[in-house]
């Protein structure tokens, strides 16, 4: 299986202060990689590294072997990369449908028709597909803000796999999310995955979501990585879970 995003020995630095310490890790092709640790360990500073919201200190991140490190996130974007963020990124006078649309020329790089139109840049039908991939079917003309918390998160991550991105980062998808949208959007993620093969990284605090959707777990501390596993052998690590409760 050959990995889609490799990353070397990426260090970054504030100061004095070393926030991601020589982190390597692989993400291969079809596979969810989970990313936790305790708060403060690196975790969305290393996801900023490699999105290009960050230049690295130090180290290389390669996708589908080509060398992408310092790539701005516009140009990452037109080369099959997505994300989440912690904060929701829909547009709540939108309909769930345009914000799809949208979300589809973005990665396309079609900036510019964002600007001047409300053209659909011939993505309807693939905002329609993705609708019915994610169940809103019966919310695909309400605007966004007019949904449930829950599945305003549910149209976050569909807006990130529009367009069949090559590699998507989800930012914290569960927090916040009641247990029964909170059991659709792991639904939803396990079957694009099985179904389209798609390959993705979560970060994610909730231990029973990420153990349960991941095939792989990595764990930082300290801006290093602590361990690397399947989820049963990440849960029974002791220097894991010295990290989350101490001694």
């Amino acid at each position: 299986m050959s990995a889609v995003l490799e990353v070397t020995n990426i260090k970054k630095s504030f100061g004095g202060i070393t926030a991601v310490d020589d982190v390597s890790f692989d993400v291969r092709e079809g596979e969810i990689l989970g990313l936790i640790g305790p708060n403060g360990c690196g975790k969305s500073t290393l996801f900023n590294c490699i999105l290009g919201q960050l230049t690295p200190s130090g180290g290389e991140v390669r996708l589908d072997g080509k060398v992408v490190t310092g790539l701005r996130p516009s140009e990452l974007n037109k080369l099959g990369v997505s994300r989440t963020f912690q904060l929701l990124q829909v547009f709540p006078k939108l309909s769930v449908r345009e914000n799809l649309i949208l979300a589809g020329q973005e990665h396309q790089g079609n900036m510019a028709s964002r600007l001047v139109g409300r053209s659909d840049a011939g993505l309807t039908d693939a905002a329609n597909q993705m609708i019915g991939f994610f169940k809103l079917d019966h919310l695909a003309a309400e605007p966004a803000g007019g949904l449930s918390y829950g599945q305003q998160k549910l149209l976050d991550a569909a807006m990130a796999f529009m367009g069949g991105p090559r590699l998507v980062l989800l930012d914290e998808p569960a927090g916040g999310v009641n247990p029964t949208m909170l059991s659709d959007l792991k639904e939803r993620l396990v079957a694009i995955n099985r179904e389209k093969n798609a390959t993705f990284v979560v970060i994610e605090h909730n231990m029973e979501f990420v153990m349960s959707l991941c095939s792989r777990v990595m764990v930082m501390a300290e801006g290093k990585v602590l361990a690397m596993g399947r989820p049963d052998e990440v849960r029974k690590n002791p220097a894991v879970i010295e990290a989350y409760l101490g001694h």
